[in-house]
This record gives C-alpha cells, sequence and structure tokens, in this order.
C-alpha cells in the first residue's frame, strides 16, 4: 500500500519550499455572481459559500458519481464545501497544476490510463515533490518505503527517488494499473492505494459489497477519493472558480538532465551549482531526491538550468553571456 493513517499534515525537507495547506473550492452550474464594487473598484461584499452549488451531474475516469445517493452527494459536498474555505490555498495549488500535471499527464496517456488520474497528486502531496508524512511517506504520489520498493524506487542515505516527479509517476502508473486490474473499479482502486488492497478487500468481503461507495472504512479512505472528485471539478476549470486564467499557472521548467561524476569522497553542491551556472538553493529545488548538501563519489544524474546555446557542453558562471 502507498500509505495507511496518513497524517494530512505534510512537512518538507529542510530547506525547500513550505507547503501550503491543500484548499479545495467550489463548484456551481452557474458562474459565481460578480462581486459589487465600491467607487474607486474596491470590492464591498464577498459572495457566500452558499452562493456555489455542487453540479448534479459528476464524472470521473469515464464513470459517473452517483451523487443522486443521499450519502454520496453529502461525502462529496463536504469535500467541496471544505475547499471553498480556503481560497487563497485552493488558487497556489491551481497554480501549482501548471507544473506538476504535464510529466503525469504524459505518463498516463502513454500507459493508456485515464486522465483523470492525475488529480490524485493534489490529495497526496499538494503538488509538492518534498512532502513528507508522519507515515513516512515521501514525495508527490507519496509511497511508504515498502511500497517505493515494490517499484524499484532507491531510497539511501543519499537519495529519495519517491521525490522525483518522473519516476514516482512512472511507479504510481504501474501500481494504479494493477488495483484496477485486482479490482476492475477506479473507485476502489483508488481506495486501495491509499489503505492497501489487503486491507479493502477485506472490507468488501466482510461488508458483503463490491461498490466502493457502499464500502464503510476509516474517515481517511472514505473522504479520499471525493476530495480527489471534487479536485477535478475545480482544478479543471480555475477560471471559473477561482478566477485563474491557465497563463498565470507555473510553467514547466526549462531544464535538462546532466550526468555529473564525482571522483573525490564526495562534493558540496554548490561547487555542482557553480560548474553549471547556478545556485545552490536552485539546484536543491530541481533535484528534491538529493537528501544532502553533497553528492557520493560516483555517478550522478541530475537536473539543471537549460544551458545556453553558446556554451552547450559546460557552462560555467564564467561563460554566461552578459
Amino acid at each position: 500500500m502507498v500509505r495507511m493513517g496518513r497524517g494530512a499534515r505534510l512537512l518538507l525537507a529542510a530547506g525547500l519550499i513550505l507547503a501550503v495547506p491543500l484548499a479545495t473550492d467550489t463548484l456551481s452550474d452557474q458562474p459565481p455572481p460578480s462581486v459589487p464594487m465600491k467607487e474607486g473598484g474596491q470590492p464591498r461584499t464577498k459572495p457566500f459559500l452558499s452562493t456555489y452549488r455542487l453540479p448534479d451531474n459528476l464524472t470521473f475516469a469515464g464513470a459517473p458519481v452517483p451523487v443522486d445517493i443521499w450519502q454520496v452527494r453529502e461525502r462529496i459536498e463536504f469535500e467541496f464545501y471544505r475547499f471553498l474555505e480556503s481560497e487563497g490555498d485552493s488558487i497556489l495549488l491551481a497554480k501549482r497544476t501548471g507544473r506538476c500535471f504535464p510529466p503525469a499527464e504524459r505518463q498516463l496517456a502513454e500507459a493508456g490510463l485515464p486522465d483523470d488520474l492525475k488529480y490524485i497528486l493534489l490529495v497526496e502531496s499538494k503538488c509538492i515533490s518534498a512532502a513528507y508524512s508522519r507515515a513516512k511517506a515521501s514525495g508527490p504520489w507519496q509511497f511508504i518505503p515498502s511500497t517505493g520498493r515494490m517499484f524499484a524506487l532507491e531510497n539511501n542515505h543519499w537519495k529519495d527517488d519517491r521525490r522525483d516527479l518522473e519516476l514516482s509517476t512512472e511507479a504510481a502508473v504501474k501500481y494504479l494499473k494493477k488495483l484496477h486490474d485486482l479490482f476492475g473499479d477506479w473507485y476502489l482502486a483508488m481506495a486501495a492505494y491509499n489503505a492497501g488492497e489487503v486491507n479493502i478487500q477485506k472490507s468488501m468481503r466482510e461488508q458483503k459489497v463490491t461498490d466502493y461507495w457502499k464500502l464503510h472504512y476509516v474517515t481517511e479512505t472514505m473522504r479520499y477519493v471525493p476530495r480527489i472528485i471534487v479536485s477535478k471539478e475545480i482544478f479543471s476549470q480555475p477560471e471559473r472558480y477561482l478566477g485563474i486564467a491557465k497563463a498565470d499557472l507555473y510553467s514547466p521548467l526549462n531544464t535538462e538532465v546532466v550526468t555529473v561524476t564525482i571522483k573525490e569522497s564526495q562534493r558540496h553542491l554548490t561547487s555542482v551549482a557553480e560548474q553549471y551556472g547556478t545556485y545552490f538553493l536552485e539546484l536543491k529545488l530541481l533535484n528534491p531526491e538529493i537528501r544532502k548538501d553533497h553528492l557520493p563519489r560516483g555517478t550522478h544524474r541530475i537536473k539543471i538550468p537549460r544551458r545556453n546555446e553558446d556554451c552547450p557542453t559546460v557552462c560555467l558562471k564564467a561563460d554566461v553571456p552578459r
């Protein structure tokens, strides 16, 4: 399983940007009403949360969401309005999707899996590669150590591949496909991603149900799938619900991968950064999988800012055109 009983609070690796709490937001069959303005263009009032309504028709991964069932609708509305409470946090989360979604979209498409599964990233880690939980789940897809090892994600004193967005997405795609093959249903597959397939199967047998929406389990897992569904509705339409244009989303970083050979016992990342015309903080942010402030002897592949064509081999500070 990916994790069990994981607290909602996520911790970041030292020196990396502080995570902003997940915000979820709004839904309405009609666009939110405009905010009345005072003279001079200052806002006078803000719409009540009750202004927003959950749509009567929702789908996820090509399957309808049974919001006509009272307890299903109430569970989803609970998450819907919880997200609405933190508009600023939701705006930041929406902005992050511009950077963390493209690799997931590409790998899901290559594997023939539904694009909607990318919204798991928002609930698992808020699109933060260095996210870490008290259950020792790490990375954007929140793999615990044992599940990470199942999918060849290296985790040692020096590095944690669970924090590498592309490597962990590759592992998540394989795991989600395995779970869907086992359950034949994406809702159950996502519940098993959260709680572990053995636990979900046991509860299904005990309760004699085969439908996720009729399954009783721990609160976290019962909230997990509704939160992903609400995330899709809100963050697939940031213009409508948050007033954010696609141009406002964070752009994918322009990077390239280089091979670095360390011949001494270890080399500080400051020295490596200078070699490639960047600086320590940027190198750490681009490579959250690197645990330490230095690299050990050996060969390593790291991301750096894409180099200028004027210095395509090794772009030293002195070589950067001014």
